[in-house]
């Protein structure tokens, strides 16, 4: 596509305030001409989330109006050093910045590819050599994550360009385009022309002897089942070995398998994509015909010296091949490719003694388990492989340093550089990964493609003020021409956010990307980044790239059936605190291990292993793999997949996200460390809606563990009724309860809930309230039991528990909370469990003080 045939967009409006920042921009980026003025984002501070949380200073700091490449490089200093633009590139920057100039046209083109369901970047230009030029992208929509769904439903253009940009509107082509396909395959289907190619044929049969073997290549040419009976093809060349049928019409199981197997001598056979397929053809076919080989696309058991020679490149259409052995013909073969040919085991022709010269072998997807990992690596080892393709995890193990361990001469494996794998430890080499593409039902509206595709597009950023960080992330989308730059390790373009302040104000801000090559690039060539960049092994790179492409799943299966974690144990709680021996604290050391939600999990995993009260949970900074190897066996049991994934430190469900795009999750790691947990998908309602508790817990002690839980607890409802509708996922009223901070705050006396949720269960609070008492104890015997150094005697703390119920009515933890808030000092409420009476909202600090630092107790303590 020549980015300058795109007819520019509309600029679309969005929110006024910073704090509401929502911009769907015009594509000026693919325009040679000067684009109309870009929205404005009044006191925006562009801090990103990496890579520069420095700029925010940085860019408040700026007062001066901008009147050349000085002035722009001290305004901006901190932010272009963040950025990785190379210096020199400085004054070319400011120049396009300050006059908005848009010449990607120039340079690049995209196209589609992977079947219309992507497109890449191309450079049109001759050449661009390394760190030479500087262009800049604009972002075509920014947005928070909870009005996504929202602004496409509701701004005009928006779903239908992100669908555009996202390739999600493949199936929506006119009549017209589809009706011209169709009379194309009708015209090319005529009986003429598949006799013209027979005649030829035996016409080569003539010149080679009747003994000759034959290829037939008779692919989409329109052949039915009646016409493939009138070819009389094992009359006509009874020595035949290939026959390629790939695409036609043929819709009668019965005649294929009758025709077909009257060629005794067929090696090879492509019946793919024929209407007629089914599963118990093959079986049928391969009983008719003992010496076949290759049946679409894939080794049969009979595999052997013909179907080495066809994927080395020594049979084909041209050199059919023998109609037996024939001695000596794999001995050129260098290069053999084998991938996805469902082999389960080697032949004999496959040895060093057949196949002297091979130096490059690629076996990827196949199984090969009828053949131990030891002999494998045996085998190959019996070559003088120099390059090797294989699944990793796979039939040779589950480690590439192992492997070349074993295979020392390999000079790449998986296309990565021996050397680069052994210094770096990689674990999935990406080379060869299959791209995540989208996919959706025909009946699905375009926003709802949108948002499940738009996890492939995604890059995000943070904002601030003067005041402080925004704690909300801010997600985008960069335009077309930024859009198309798809993967790559090494990568010959770099793309980074930045903020420019024309006016030196950040009144003035405005947000771009910007690209430049940092390798040669020449005509034709894709232009790539790196989606990871700066992100190793250490980081889990491996594992990220699941977010764009089909890592293998047993890799992360296998995993998730270690769990490898270690026991952080943080030494600034006391330093920051400057607690003596003579201090009382409301604080226990290492309370981490409760209140934040990664070191809770592992606490009570360690302790109690797997209780049916806590979800599972994952850790997304160490336990992504496990993560995806749980998604991948739920997938494939067809269990539900919904989870929640929550920030380790933050509350109010901030920055919390339910969801089941397993490239969400993924993605959703680049807005700060957070735990993803199986969602609760069958929750107790109350009157249809969700709900959940929030208990009040005081620590006395933690050696021995002395708890008290008040009488009292407090419960928060949902807005809206319950629904797993998958557009209901982005409405926070549906699936959280916390409504102090935002959404209308529906509060319930306590009592009144109780009654009335007895009488719609038909169920016992008293037989509920026991179950979550003794989940809750054992939580801090947890804690206590794997932190013994919590135990301090001048601790004394207040926690909240927040509780919610299946539909069985069974306890769920959701997460222990550090200093609660005081919404128990604004009501009065009566006690239902425990010694019950009335309860005094204003005495609340009064019982909490009393109980933990005088021993007095007014409520229940949680015994033994």
């Amino acid at each position: 596509m020549d980015l300058t045939s795109i007819p520019p967009h509309s600029t679309f409006s969005m929110l006024p305030a910073c704090r509401s920042l929502t911009a769907v921009r015009s594509h000026g980026s693919l325009r040679n001409d000067t684009p109309k003025p870009l929205p404005r984002f009044s006191h925006a501070e562009f801090a990103t989330n990496p890579p520069f949380p420095d700029a925010a200073a940085a860019a408040m700091s700026a007062s001066a109006l901008i009147r050349d490449v000085d002035d722009f490089v001290k305004v901006h200093g901190i932010l272009l050093a963040a950025s990785g633009v190379p210096p020199p590139l400085y004054r070319q920057l400011f120049r396009k910045l300050s006059s908005e100039t848009f010449d990607g046209g120039d340079f690049f083109s995209i196209e589609p590819c992977e079947g219309g369901r992507q497109r890449r970047l191309l450079l049109s230009a001759d050449f661009l050599g390394k760190d030479s030029n500087v262009f800049l992208v604009d972002h075509a929509w920014s947005f928070r994550l909870s009005d996504a769904l929202q602004q496409l439903r509701e701004v005009p253009g928006l779903a239908e360009r992100m669908a555009t940009l996202m390739c999600v509107d493949l199936d929506l082509k006119s009549n017209d385009e589809n009706l011209e396909s169709e009379t194309q395959e009708e015209e090319s289907g005529s009986l003429d022309n598949v006799l013209e190619i027979l005649q030829k044929e035996m016409d080569k049969v003539k010149e080679r002897g009747v003994d000759a073997a034959i290829w037939l290549e008779l692919e989409a040419l329109g052949i039915d089942d009646e016409m493939l009976k009138s070819l009389e093809l094992s009359t006509k060349f009874p020595n035949l070995v290939a026959l390629n049928l790939w695409g036609n019409k043929l819709e009668d199981a019965e005649t294929i398998i009758q025709e077909v197997t009257k060629c005794r001598r067929l090696k090879a056979i492509w019946l793919n994509d024929n209407r007629a397929l089914r599963d118990w053809i093959s079986k049928l076919i391969l009983d008719g015909i003992p010496g076949l080989e290759i049946y679409n696309s894939c080794f049969t058991s009979n595999f052997g010296e013909w179907a080495l020679g066809f994927c080395g490149s020594i049979f084909g259409a041209d050199n059919p091949g023998c109609l037996s052995e024939c001695s000596g013909s794999l001995a050129s073969i260098t290069t053999l490719d084998l991938s996805n040919r469902c082999v389960r085991c080697l032949p004999k022709a496959f040895s060093p003694i057949m196949l002297p010269s091979l130096s490059h072998l690629n076996i990827r997807g196949n199984q090969l388990d009828q053949i131990s990992v030891d002999d494998l690596l045996q085998l190959l080892k019996s070559f003088t492989l120099q390059t090797l393709e294989v699944d990793i995890p796979g039939p040779l193990g589950n480690s590439a340093l192992q492997i070349l361990e074993y295979l020392p001469n390999l000079s790449f494996l998986n296309g990565i550089s021996a050397s680069v794998i052994t210094e770096t430890g990689k674990h999935v080499i990406d080379s060869a990964l299959q791209p995540r593409l989208p996919e959706w039902a025909p009946s699905e509206p375009l926003p709802d493609r949108v948002i499940g595709a738009m996890w492939l597009y995604l890059m995000t950023y943070r904002l601030a003020d003067e005041e402080k960080i925004d704690e909300t992330p801010v997600w985008y989308v960069m335009d077309e021409l930024g859009s198309a730059l798809r993967h790559s390790d090494d990568a010959n373009f770099r793309v980074a956010p930045f903020l420019f302040m024309p006016d030196g104000k950040l009144a003035s801000a405005v947000s771009f990307s910007v690209l430049w090559p940092i390798q040669d690039v020449h005509h034709g060539e894709e232009c790539t980044r790196d989606f990871l960049f700066g992100i190793g092994e250490d980081k889990q790179r491996s594992a990220r790239l699941t977010a764009w492409f089909h890592t293998p799943e047993n890799y992360f299966i296998q995993d998730a059936d270690i769990i490898w974690t270690s026991m952080q144990v943080d030494p600034e709680v006391k330093k920051a605190f400057e607690l003596t021996d003579l201090h009382y604290t409301n604080q226990f050391p290492f309370e981490a291990c409760l209140v934040m939600k990664h070191h809770l999990a592992e606490t009570i995993l360690k302790a109690q292993g797997r209780p049916e009260w806590l979800q599972p949970t994952y850790n997304l900074e160490t336990q992504l793999s496990q993560l995806i190897g749980d998604y991948f066996v739920r997938k494939q049991d067809a269990l539900n997949n919904l989870w929640i994934l929550k920030p380790w430190n933050m509350a109010r469900t901030i920055d919390t996200t339910v969801t089941e795009d397993l490239s969400a999750i993924i993605r959703l790691m680049e807005t700060g460390p957070k735990i993803c947990q199986k969602y609760i998908e069958h929750p107790a309602l109350f009157k249809g809606r969700k709900f959940d508790l929030r208990y009040i817990v005081l620590v006395r002690s933690m050696d021995p563990v002395q708890i008290f839980l008040f009488d009292v607890f407090w419960v928060r409802l949902a807005n809206n009724p319950y629904t797993l509708e998958k557009s209901s996922l982005f409405e926070y009223e549906t699936h959280f309860t916390v409504m102090n901070y935002r959404g209308r705050l529906n509060h319930m006396n306590t009592p009144e809930f109780v009654r009335e949720f007895e009488e719609e269960h038909q169920v016992n609070w008293q037989t509920i309230h026991q179950g979550i008492q003794d989940m809750i104890r054992s939580v801090f015997d947890s804690a206590a039991a794997v932190h013994p150094e919590m135990h301090n005697p001048q601790s004394r703390a207040m926690y909240g528990v927040d509780v919610m119920l299946d539909h069985l009515f069974k306890p769920k933890l959701l997460e222990v909370t550090y200093c609660p808030d005081c919404r128990a000092c604004k009501y009065d409420t009566e006690a239902i469990v425990g010694n019950g009476g009335i309860f005094r909202g204003r005495d609340f600090f009064n019982t909490v003080f009393e109980c933990l630092f005088l021993g007095k107790t007014a409520h229940n303590e949680i015994s033994m």
